[in-house]
């Protein structure tokens, strides 16, 4: 109107007004963002133990929503010292971890099964009721999107387990998959996140501390190997028991109604004591799971990285005819040898802890522009071990075992060997155990 009003040479108000929409006064932007403001941003999500974890000092993280418990620092400890006596307690004794962030959904149906062999890599077929399996889900372009240990509850149920960070996405690519493209298939899904708090009992000494609290179901290790689940009952609480382990010990996962989460916690807590049991967090798990060379999607992974990038081709159903992503991997490019491929690092000074997110360069002393080879994933020191470890993708890696590259740094090239990711008990004697 005001140009107008120039270009005719009148005053605005005689150019006359535009019919009148909503809203009639000017709105604010507070008014349009409501409470989500300040702390109110974002919600805040807690698990049923967060009031323990703050009573008994944990430092927590963000994690997506949630808040997690990243570690337990007694007196005069930083956050290093907690890190590497949580690390040894779970290696040497027995660790309690909350790990109720899990992103979970029932797949329920006649075609569950069918479903859950279209959408993943892995064959679900031939999973017997009561025993589970790591899946990999791949975007279409054969790229991995997500990852998690499913259970066969039923011969038409699984309990799938998705990362953190990861559920609600999981959610809407199956729900879109399950509407769009297979509307014919009788199965239903169903978000399970909230309602389960699952306490992780990870370590040599877990069984132990278990076997006196569960009810209807022998755990023993001939009884009920690696990877078995089951129902029961734990402290009179309704269970759904996985043995699990995201540590490479002796693992089992208590899953327990929500509102049952706390209590349950509480007393397989104290039964543990006798067998010198220590509450472990986000920061200890990934230094245990790193030791083993277990993969955290979205961390060692970068939405360009396979199944066989990760070294894990072995979870493709060798005989499946079809899953999404499976076209992709076909291509030639996605087979090529030069591609990017995980890997572990040891720095040749092992108390040098290579930064995450550095790059890899093949030689020594280049200028920029660099030629550069791969990237640092994951970086820790690990007191078990007495030395750094490391985890990169990098090109044609599992060729290079066994050569020297180098990191470089604003201090100078930091020399690394290429090794297996598999830094700790790479025959899985302890998971088995």
């Amino acid at each position: 109107m005001a140009i107008v009003a120039k270009n005719l040479d009148v005053a605005l108000p005689q150019v006359g007004l535009t019919t009148f929409r909503m809203p009639y006064t000017p709105v604010t932007f507070g008014s349009m963002a409501g409470i989500s403001r300040g702390d109110l941003f974002d919600p805040v999500r807690s698990t049923p133990t967060h009031a323990w974890a703050e009573a008994h000092g944990a430092v927590f993280e963000n994690v997506g929503l949630w808040k997690r418990a990243r570690y337990f620092p007694r007196a005069g400890e930083d956050m290093h010292a907690a890190v590497a006596r949580e690390c040894h307690a779970v290696r040497s004794a027995c660790g309690i971890f909350d790990a109720s962030t899990l992103g979970k959904i029932e797949v329920v149906g006649p075609d569950a099964a069918e479903f859950m062999n279209r959408l993943y890599v892995n064959n679900w077929s031939t999973l017997a009721v009561g025993r589970s399996r790591y899946g990999i889900l791949l975007r279409e372009d054969g790229f991995i999107f997500d990852d998690g240990v499913v259970a066969r509850t039923g011969a038409d149920r699984f309990h799938v387990t998705t990362t953190t960070g990861g559920a609600p996405r999981v959610l809407a690519l199956m729900e879109d998959y399950r509407q769009t493209e297979w509307p014919d298939l009788k199965v239903w899904l169903t978000s399970t996140t909230e309602q389960w708090a699952v306490i992780a009992v990870q370590g040599p000494n877990a069984r132990q501390v278990l076997v006196d609290l569960i009810e209807g179901i022998d755990i023993s290790a001939a009884a009920w190997p690696h990877m078995s689940v089951a129902r029961g009952s734990i402290c009179g609480a309704p269970m759904l028991l996985f043995r699990v382990s995201f540590t490479g010990e002796l693992g089992f996962e208590i899953n327990v109604p929500a509102d049952y989460g706390l209590a349950v916690w509480e007393a397989v807590h104290a039964a543990g004591q006798a067998h010198g049991m220590t509450a472990y967090g986000t920061e200890t798990m990934h230094v245990l799971r790193a030791e083993k060379g277990y993969i955290i999607v979205g961390q060692d992974t970068d939405g360009t990285v396979t199944p066989d990038d990760a070294g894990l081709a072995w979870a493709i159903g060798k005989n499946k005819p079809d899953f999404v992503g499976k076209r992709s991997l076909e291509r030639a490019s996605m087979k090529s040898p030069d591609r990017k491929q995980l890997v572990g690092l040891r720095t040749k000074d092992p108390n040098v802890v290579l930064e995450e997110g550095a790059q890899v360069a093949a030689s020594a002393g280049q200028k920029p522009p660099m030629q550069l080879i791969g990237h640092v994933t994951s970086s820790y020191a690990s007191s078990v071990l007495g030395t750094s470890i490391a985890m990169a993708v990098v090109a044609g890696g599992r060729a290079r075992l066994g050569q020297t590259l180098f990191v470089p740094m604003p201090q100078g090239d930091v020399e690394v060997e290429v090794c297996s990711a598999v830094f700790y008990d790479p025959s899985g004697a302890r998971i088995n155990a």
